[in-house]
């Protein structure tokens, strides 16, 4: 069987049909054969135009050698075997992969503003970014002057940090560790414990 998720029931009826020399009679057991497909698989119904998938399952199983008339085009061996087109993938070349691609768009609209203290905090805040993605990937101490360098690079010049600007500095959180439950203990080696026992005063 071509396809045996429709059993092999239908794909005799399919066989079948193809023996029929009349051409309407041929016609009419086709459509009473594509309904109960679907009715075997329900699940095509939320595939988009899965009556024409159930068409094209019906032609697969016949090998192609089916002569009915079809409400859709009558595929072939062929043009199912064919391979899809390759998908062209966008190629950014990014000069700091650590920063990122989206972090250059943002550089692009900086170096697009008007001086000002707008563009200035602006440039601050692009800087602290960098650094702290800088320091994601790479653990060791980051200065700004280094900061400053990558900016200039990535802006092509248009963007510098100013000399008394300083930079975040960011460290990583400290380790959460479990506090141990305190249980003292006796001089005789007992554990002690704040509750009298039974009895006792």
């Amino acid at each position: 069987m071509n396809i045996s998720e429709y059993g092999r029931n239908i794909q005799k009826m399919i066989e079948h049909i193809m023996t029929i020399e009349d051409r309407d009679k041929r016609n009419q057991l086709t459509r009473a054969t594509i309904n109960v497909m679907g009715q075997l698989n329900p699940h095509l119904r939320d595939v988009n135009d899965f009556k024409h998938k159930l068409w094209d399952h019906l032609f697969i199983m016949s090998d192609f050698k089916l002569d009915v008339d079809s409400p859709y085009p009558t595929p072939s061996a062929l043009s199912l075997a064919r391979k899809p087109d390759r998908l062209s993938y966008s190629s950014n070349n990014i000069s700091f992969k650590h920063y990122g691609r989206h972090i250059e768009r943002i550089i692009e609209k900086a170096c697009a503003m008007d001086e000002g203290e707008e563009k200035t905090v602006l440039i601050k805040l692009i800087a602290n970014h960098l650094k702290k993605s800088y320091l994601t990937w790479n653990r060791d101490t980051v200065t700004d002057e280094e900061i400053a360098s990558h900016l200039a690079l990535l802006s092509g010049g248009r963007l510098k940090l100013s000399d008394d600007i300083k930079l975040q500095s960011i460290t990583e959180p400290p380790v959460k560790t479990k506090k141990k439950k305190y249980q003292g203990k006796s001089g005789n080696g007992k554990n002690y414990s704040h509750k009298n026992k039974k009895g006792q005063s």
